[in-house]
C-alpha cells in the first residue's frame, strides 16, 4: 500500500535532509576527477611515474593499508577480462 506524502510544503528530499540533519549529519557535495575525461589516464600515469619508488609512495601505501585493515573488505570483482588487483589470484568466472 503506497504511503501518502505529508502536505507540509516540503518535497521528499527536503524531509530526508531534515531527518539526516536531526541525526547530526551534514550533506556535502564533492567534485572528483572524471576517469572518462580526455587526458585522465595520461595524467594518472604521469603522477604514478613521479611517485613510483619514492619514499612518499611507501608512506601512502602503508597509510592506506593501516586505514583499511579493520574494514574486512572483499576483493573487488573486476568482472570478466578486467584487471586483477591481486596478481596470481583467479577472478570470478576465470578458469586456469
Amino acid at each position: 500500500m503506497p504511503r501518502i506524502a505529508p502536505k507540509d510544503g516540503h518535497d521528499k528530499f527536503s524531509r530526508y535532509r531534515a531527518a539526516k540533519q536531526r541525526q547530526g549529519l551534514k550533506m556535502i557535495r564533492l567534485w572528483v576527477p572524471d576517469p572518462a575525461a580526455p587526458g585522465f589516464k595520461e595524467e594518472a600515469e604521469r603522477q604514478a611515474r613521479i611517485l613510483r619508488g619514492a619514499a612518499e609512495e611507501r608512506e601512502v601505501l602503508d597509510f592506506i593499508e593501516a586505514a583499511t585493515t579493520d574494514l574486512d573488505l572483499e576483493p573487488y570483482d573486476w568482472g570478466p577480462g578486467g584487471p586483477s588487483p591481486w596478481p596470481g589470484k583467479e577472478q570470478a568466472g576465470e578458469r586456469r
